[in-house]
């Protein structure tokens, strides 16, 4: 479904969603689209239930029905698609629709950050263990990747993002640019530019990307910039 605005959700995901008989996700992102589901069966739960989901997805879809499971961003990132090919192995076939990420969302708000080579980094360490996230964010840093960080704080994790922070700075210069968009294409969305070395002093959540800047990274006129290496 994208990042949860209407004009982002590709005519490939509209389709699915017409065509489906029952509509099955978190029920956050489900609450996104409700407009568009109304006359669907819909089935929800919360946060941590992905298994569940994706079980009774299967479930109902050997049953005969079309069943379209619902992620926010590309189902394939962090998304519901692998959990749902490993259950429906064997069972029904799956037909993963590509989304827009968060990602690349984010960046397009901010304006070109991610022109160059980049990494995406969660840290959450509900499913990986906080060394293997230390390891990521500290190769990434090292090889002048920009930095795309998913799920940078909550209200039981608020030490991973300063976390990171530290372990960036070890590689990147204080000034290097960094953006945080909160609610990218939602209707809501937030924004600000700010630097490396301050970015602690500004607002972060769940609903948060946060893109941290290569060493060639620039602001110019107010958007973050990645220079591709084009000569002009």
């Amino acid at each position: 479904m994208g990042p949860g605005d209407k004009n982002c959700l590709t005519p490939e995901a509209m389709q699915a969603l017409e065509q489906a008989d029952v509509v099955v996700g978190y029920k956050t992102y489900i609450n996104l689209i409700l407009n568009l589901v109304a006359d669907k069966k819909v089935v929800t739960n919360g946060m941590r239930a992905e298994v569940q989901r994706a079980q009774k997805a299967v479930e109902v879809a050997i049953s005969g029905k079309r069943v379209a499971v619902v992620s926010s961003g590309d189902p394939g990132v962090y998304g519901m698609a692998g959990l749902v090919l490993e259950i429906a192995a064997g069972k029904v076939p799956v037909n993963v629709i590509p989304g827009v990420t968060a990602a690349t969302a984010a960046a397009a708000s901010l304006g070109a950050p991610l022109m160059h080579d980049f990494a995406v980094i969660s840290l959450s360490d509900l499913l990986t263990p906080w060394e293997t996230i230390v390891k990521r964010i500290m190769s990434a840093a090292m090889a002048d990747f920009i930095i795309v960080l998913y799920n940078p704080k909550s209200n039981n994790r608020q030490q991973q993002l300063a976390s990171a922070q530290e372990i960036i700075l070890q590689y990147r210069r204080p000034k290097t640019p960094v953006g945080i968009v909160r609610s990218a294409r939602r209707g809501e969305e937030s924004k600000i530019i700010t630097t490396l070395e301050v970015m602690l002093e500004h607002p972060v959540d769940m609903l948060s990307t946060v893109i941290i800047g290569s060493p060639q990274t620039k602001v110019e006129n107010g958007y973050m910039i990645t220079p591709r290496g084009y000569r002009f």
